[in-house]
C-alpha cells in the first residue's frame, strides 16, 4: 500500500471482512448477484473514441457497494416502521408469462426454472446464475435473465426489492447523481432537527409522490440517452475498422436477420441479404437454412465489419464466409 495510506491498512482489511459478511449475508436471502462488465470508452483529447474496452470492478468498488446497500436498507426500514414520507426503492416480482417465456429458452440450453404459486423466488435466479457462470452462454443468459425481471423505479409505497432479496430498499447514498436521494435527505433533515412528525406527513407526503413518480420517468429518459450516446460512440469507433474480421456471438433475432455482438461489447446487425444464396426460416426464436445453419441466440458468427453510422449509432456487419462453417 502507498505510504500515505499505512495508518488506515488495518482499518480496510477489517472492512474488507465485513465487506465479506455482508455479501454472504445478502446471497444466503437470495440476492440476485449480476456482475456484467460495463463498458468503459477510453476517448482521445479531441474526444473522439480510441478503446472500447470491459470497465472492471475492484475489490475497492464491492466494499464501497456492499456498505451503501447496507446503509440504504437500514434507512428505508428505519423510516419505514416510523411512518414518515418517504422515497423507497422497489423491484417488483418478474411477469409469469415473460418467466414461462424465458424458462421456455432456457430449455435450449439444457437449464431450467421451476416457477411455485405463477411466481418466483429470487434465490432460484440465483442459482442459474451460479449454474452458468463460467460458461460460454454466461453474458447472453445473465442479461436475458435481467431483461425478464421488471424495470426497478422509485415510489412511496414499500413493496419490497425482488433483485437483491431485501423487505425495505431505498436510494440513499448517492445525493449528487440522483434526485430521490436529495428528496429524502429533506424529509429526513426535517424530522432530524425536530419537526413533528406530523408536521412531516403534512408537507412533505404530495412532495415525495411527485418525487417518485418524476424520478422514475426521468431515470428512464436518463437510460436512454446514456444507451444513445454510448452506441454513437461505439458506431464511430467501428468506423474506424471498417471492412475488418471480430468474432462475435447472435445477440438477437428477428425476422429480417441476426443482431451481433462483438467482445468488446459493441452490437451490429446481419441482414439476412447477406447471407447468399441461402434460405432461412424465421419461427420466433430460431432462424435457421435446415439442415446446415441455424442461427439463434448465443450462436457464434465471425463477422466483418460492413458500415458504421455515427449520427444514428448503428452498426452493420456482414457474415465472414471464409470462415462459416457451411
Amino acid at each position: 500500500a502507498p505510504e500515505e495510506y499505512k495508518d488506515f491498512v488495518d482499518d480496510f482489511k477489517l472492512m474488507k471482512q465485513l465487506s465479506d459478511l455482508l455479501r454472504k449475508k445478502r446471497s444466503g436471502r437470495g440476492a440476485i448477484d449480476f456482475d456484467f462488465p460495463e463498458s468503459k470508452i477510453i476517448l482521445d483529447e479531441k474526444g473522439r473514441p480510441i478503446e472500447i474496452k470491459a470497465y472492471e470492478h475492484s475489490a475497492a468498488t464491492r466494499l464501497i457497494e456492499d456498505f451503501m446497500l447496507l446503509t440504504n436498507e437500514t434507512i428505508a426500514e428505519e423510516y419505514y416502521w416510523l411512518e414518515l414520507p418517504f422515497v423507497y426503492r422497489i423491484h417488483e416480482t418478474p411477469d409469469e408469462e415473460k418467466l414461462r417465456t424465458f424458462a421456455t429458452f432456457l430449455n435450449n440450453f439444457g437449464y431450467s426454472l421451476h416457477l411455485t404459486n405463477h411466481t418466483i423466488h429470487p434465490k432460484e435466479l440465483q442459482k442459474l446464475l451460479e449454474k452458468i457462470e463460467g460458461t460460454p452462454e454466461e453474458a447472453l443468459l445473465s442479461r436475458l435473465t435481467l431483461r425478464s425481471m421488471k424495470q426497478a423505479k422509485y415510489s412511496t409505497l414499500n413493496s419490497g426489492h425482488f433483485g437483491l432479496a431485501a423487505k425495505y430498499y431505498t436510494h440513499f447514498t448517492s445525493p449528487i447523481r440522483r434526485y430521490p436521494d436529495t428528496s429524502i435527505h429533506r424529509v429526513l433533515s426535517a424530522f432530524v432537527e425536530g419537526m413533528p412528525a406530523e408536521e412531516v406527513r403534512r408537507r412533505y407526503a404530495q412532495f415525495c409522490e411527485t418525487s417518485a413518480t418524476e424520478s422514475s420517468r426521468n431515470e428512464i429518459r436518463a437510460l436512454i440517452a446514456e444507451r444513445d450516446a454510448e452506441d454513437c460512440y461505439m458506431a464511430e469507433y467501428m468506423s474506424q475498422h471498417i471492412g475488418e474480421h471480430f468474432e462475435g456471438t447472435v445477440s438477437g433475432v428477428t425476422m429480417r436477420g441476426v443482431f451481433v455482438r462483438l467482445e468488446n461489447s459493441v452490437e451490429g446487425f446481419v441482414s439476412l441479404d447477406a447471407f447468399e444464396g441461402e434460405d432461412f426460416v424465421y419461427d420466433g426464436l430460431i432462424t435457421q437454412r435446415s439442415p446446415k445453419r441455424e442461427l439463434t441466440i448465443g450462436t457464434p458468427l465471425p463477422i466483418i465489419v460492413a458500415s458504421a453510422y455515427v449520427a444514428t449509432g448503428k452498426v452493420d456487419f456482414v457474415p465472414d464466409k471464409e470462415k462459416l462453417d457451411i
